[in-house]
């Protein structure tokens, strides 16, 4: 259901280490458990989904997989390193903030409604606590199936904060579509100043809307 697919890694050699998953360009990194093992979910980004793990040692393991289902969903992926601060939002037929149709990462959607064309979802993915972390946000709308026509508003935001105030940030945006493929932007953005903590920054044009034709 919504072209996810569930992973699991076993290294016994590798308890409590980080990994960094790769799928596709994306990146994003985690922790396996103190017995070496990690279980997950990920947005796949390609019909034959091929998903990589490495160690900072050099080891790792592929793994592959059909998604049959992904030529119904399109999905946009924002991924960073470290405290970044940044957010996807996409706003479901709507102009609208924080009402219904905003799904963002504190409304993430819900994986039910995109199964029968009503809604995307959010994922995140990556242990943001981690030292340099990498981390990704993923929305994924369901325009193969959709009941309802018109746009989804996309944005990335940047929230200025003690830890990415004065500092430049790098940033990659992934675009996957069923007309025409993944179309990668790279992203640098010099941060203002630490006297402006709290505000926000609305990055316009950075990810394209999505034009939704009901199904």
């Amino acid at each position: 259901a919504g072209a996810l697919v569930d992973i699991s890694l076993s290294a016994p050699c590798n308890p409590s280490d980080r990994v960094t998953i790769h799928h596709m360009g994306m990146m994003f990194t985690e922790s396996t458990d103190d017995t070496g093992n990690l279980s997950l979910r990920v947005p796949a980004l390609a019909e034959t989904a091929v998903f990589l793990a490495t160690f900072p040692d050099g080891s790792g393991a592929t793994t592959n997989i059909e998604v049959s289902s992904i030529a119904f969903y399109d999905r946009v992926v924002v991924q960073w390193k470290g405290p970044a601060g940044l957010q996807l939002h996409a706003r479901e037929f709507t102009t609208e903030y924080f009402g219904e149709g905003h799904v963002w990462h504190d409304a993430a959607g819900e994986l039910a409604a995109a199964a029968v064309g009503e809604g995307g979802f959010l994922i995140p993915l990556g242990n943001a606590t981690a030292p340099e972390a990498l981390v990704a946000e993923v929305y994924t709308f369901p325009s193969g199936t959709a009941k309802q026509a018109g746009q989804v508003l996309l944005t990335v935001e940047a929230e200025i904060t003690p830890q990415n105030c004065s500092q430049p940030i790098e940033a990659q945006t992934l675009e996957m579509t069923s007309a025409a493929g993944i179309r990668t932007r790279d992203l640098v953005l010099d941060m203002p100043g630490c006297d402006t903590i709290g505000d926000f920054l609305v990055l316009k044009n950075l990810v394209e809307d999505l034009t939704i034709a009901a199904r």
